[in-house]
């Protein structure tokens, strides 16, 4: 009897075959950086208003300076980039509310480009000691470059915008927002160098102790520094005090077509204007020293149309105070501006300031021409551009002297300071945003708004079409609002200031003084990347 074996078939062997799992982890690898990055960047976001979560700042630049250390100019430029993206994205998803989302998107994409340079700056500097001091200036240096261009520039979304619930703000009557912003960024560049100090610590046991105090500075320095300047803002009212009406008018409907609907928005702020001064004469409120209307609470020429210049005037009188009138004067062959006018319950209008940094796309339409062979339905929404003011806004209102910086002028740190040097006791921001329905624009400008009050160390009102409406002290709180999208007032008894804050006396060389510290921290890395590469004989 005879058995029969089967035999064993060994697997043909066609040679080392790669495995997926590591060619799926290879791919996962080269994207998490750059994943990480753009997650950042809307941490960066988070840390913005509505939220009051200003500290996500510091974790976000914190993992910035994790993936930047020690790459290549050109990987900082991408993940610098893609950071930009992942923060400027959601931050300015308003821009397309009416318009759609082609504007929205490039403005976030052209805006991203600055990000995405000084990451590669910073990556540059990244192997430098005292790093995160550089790779901060470098944040400025962007920030500076896109509050000037292009187009007269675009600063929303500076850092000091976002902090105005932090523990940094008071750093902005040191330096501005510059010196702000450059602290913040510090602060999370410096946690991720005190994070690798620790870790280098605990995996080799030791450490230097001139690198672990340096990272310890780069900490301890900015929250210092935000802690003593709390004693250059101050509520006290060194010229006394006014009482302050802002007026909230609302408007009919919502959205770009609410400009065709001028005489009924300028009826409304009328009406709140005159229901004030009904509580008024029963005591119920105080009589104001002055009213402030807001941007665009008259689109109808005052100076051109009787009817209208006839039911300001009666608000006027009813009030028994002058009025600052938000009106659109102009146009129709005629030079078209964005105007605050001021007008005396008794001699009319008496001063007018023209809004300077007008909007672009907005108010006026950069090469018109080109953008109207590729866009004619946009252009024709701005059918006529707006002029630029030349001077500062000054009002002096019952005897107190009233910056005025028109809504988008807010933004820009020259277009509020100069008011503050011409003798501005207060500052009033007039502003509409009925375009931008119910978005955090709102929010993001009242923000901008409580930074001004303590940089120049100001009361600051913020009276607006459709809302938030608020009144802001000296030292960034909001002590007085409205809703959104309701006809209000707000009355309030304010402190009228002349002292300047450092950040005021000192306007832009806090700024150019960081940025050529940039300068300096990158001619440094450069240098010592060319003799390196002599030194290796490369």
């Amino acid at each position: 009897m005879s058995t029969t074996e089967t035999p064993t078939t060994e697997p043909e062997q066609l040679g080392p075959q790669p495995a997926a799992p590591s060619r799926l982890r290879g791919l996962l690898n080269r994207l998490a950086r750059p994943a990480v990055a753009a997650l950042a960047g809307v941490l960066l976001y988070l840390s913005f208003p509505p939220r009051p979560l200003w500290w996500l700042a510091l974790p976000a630049f914190a993992v910035l300076g994790r993936l930047l250390r020690g790459r290549s100019w050109k990987a900082g430029l991408g993940l610098g980039y893609l950071f930009g993206l992942g923060f400027l994205l959601p931050l300015l998803v308003w821009t397309g509310v009416e318009v759609g989302p082609g504007p929205w998107l490039g403005l976030a994409a052209i805006e991203a480009l600055f990000i995405g340079a000084a990451g590669a700056g910073m990556a540059v500097v990244s192997r430098l000691p005292l790093w995160p001091v550089w790779s901060a200036t470098l944040w400025v240096v962007a920030e500076a470059a896109r509050a000037r261009a292009p187009f007269g520039g675009f600063p929303w979304g500076k850092v000091a915008f976002g902090q105005a619930d932090g523990t940094f703000l008071p750093l902005a009557a040191l330096g501005g927002t510059p010196v702000l912003g450059f602290a913040v960024v510090l602060c999370g560049f410096g946690l991720y160098e005190c994070v690798r100090q620790a870790l280098r610590l605990r995996s080799t046991g030791s450490v230097r102790k001139g690198a672990a105090a340096a990272a310890l500075l780069t900490v301890v320095v900015p929250v210092a520094a935000s802690f003593g300047a709390r004693g250059l803002v101050s509520d006290s009212a060194e010229d006394g005090t006014a009482t302050v009406a802002v007026i909230q008018g609302n408007v009919p409907r919502l959205g770009l077509d609410f400009n065709s609907q001028r005489r009924a928005v300028l009826d409304y702020h009328v009406r709140e204007t005159l229901r004030l001064a009904d509580r008024v004469k029963a005591g119920k409120e105080p009589q104001p020293d002055f009213v402030l209307w807001p941007e665009n609470s008259s689109d109808v020429d005052p100076f051109a149309d009787d009817d209208a210049r006839a039911v300001i005037d009666q608000a006027a009188k009813a009030i028994g105070a002058p009025i600052s009138v938000g009106a659109v004067v102009g146009g129709y062959g005629a030079k078209l501006y964005n105007e605050q006018v001021q007008w005396d319950p008794k001699l009319g209008p008496v001063a007018t300031y023209d809004k300077r940094q007008i909007q672009p796309f907005g108010e006026y339409i950069p090469l018109r021409g080109l953008i109207n062979t590729f866009a004619p339905g946009y252009t024709s929404m701005v059918r006529e551009d707006f002029n630029r003011g030349t001077k500062p806004g000054l009002f002096t209102m019952a005897g107190t002297k009233v910056g005025i910086a028109t809504c988008y002028e807010a933004a820009f740190d020259w277009a509020v300071r100069d008011t503050v040097t011409s003798g501005a006791q207060l500052i009033s921001v007039p502003s509409n945003n009925a375009t931008f329905d119910r978005s955090e624009m709102t929010y993001q400008q009242l923000a901008m708004s409580r930074v001004r009050a303590v940089e120049h160390s100001r009361t600051v009102t913020v009276p607006v079409t459709s809302g938030v409406s608020a009144v802001i002290m000296p030292d960034g709180k909001v002590v007085q609002k409205t809703a959104m999208f309701t006809p209000a007032s707000l009355v309030a008894k304010v402190p009228l200031r002349s002292s300047q804050t450092p950040a005021t006396k000192l306007g832009t060389l806090p700024e150019w003084a960081l940025v050529a510290a940039a300068a300096a921290g990158l001619a440094w890395a450069i240098t010592r990347s060319v003799r390196g590469r002599r030194g290796n004989g490369s």
